[in-house]
């Protein structure tokens, strides 16, 4: 089967009722995890980007927790799985703010964890690419903003740089 386009849906969606609408979110909930995390996220959470953010960063300190740090193949393969529900996470949000703080939050944690994984070229190359990434979503933000989060990002380069 062949999806219709974003176009032909919405054309579709506003000619429907609002039960029709309802019952069609509900049998969407039903499919995919990832539908009802968007749905939660944009029902409960859209409305506070700030607890959302937070509620996030506390995932992520319990995902690094979670981490057992006996082999850097299990190491590495942990933190690739913390990435991914961030990712995930940013996706739902579309705020080029919450990325940021996101993906800063996400590299201070894994510059930081113990044992250090500042000695392993993978993982290196994993931070440096989210910072880059984060650098390109800095400067499409509001300028009070963009000098706070360079601030950050430039401490997190140089914390980057020294090994």
């Amino acid at each position: 089967m062949k999806p219709a386009t974003l176009a032909q849906i919405k054309k579709e969606l506003n000619m429907r009722s609002s039960d029709e609408l309802l019952n069609l979110c509900l049998r969407l909930g039903r499919f995919k995890k990832e539908n009802k995390e968007l749905l939660t996220y944009l029902l409960f959470e859209a409305e506070d980007e700030e607890g959302y953010v937070i509620h996030i960063k506390e995932m992520v300190d319990e995902l690094y927790d979670g981490i057992t740090n006996t082999n850097m193949y299990y190491l590495k393969k942990s933190v690739r799985k913390i990435l991914r529900e961030v990712k995930k996470c940013i996706r739902y949000s579309n705020s080029k703010e919450t990325e940021v703080r996101l993906l800063l939050y996400f590299c201070e944690k894994l510059l930081d964890f113990k044992p250090s994984v500042k000695r392993n070229t993978t993982l290196m190359n994993l931070c440096e690419r989210q910072l880059a990434m984060a650098a390109k979503q800095i400067d499409k933000l509001h300028e009070d903003l963009q000098m706070d989060y360079e601030e950050e990002l430039n401490e997190l380069n140089k914390e980057l740089r020294k090994y």
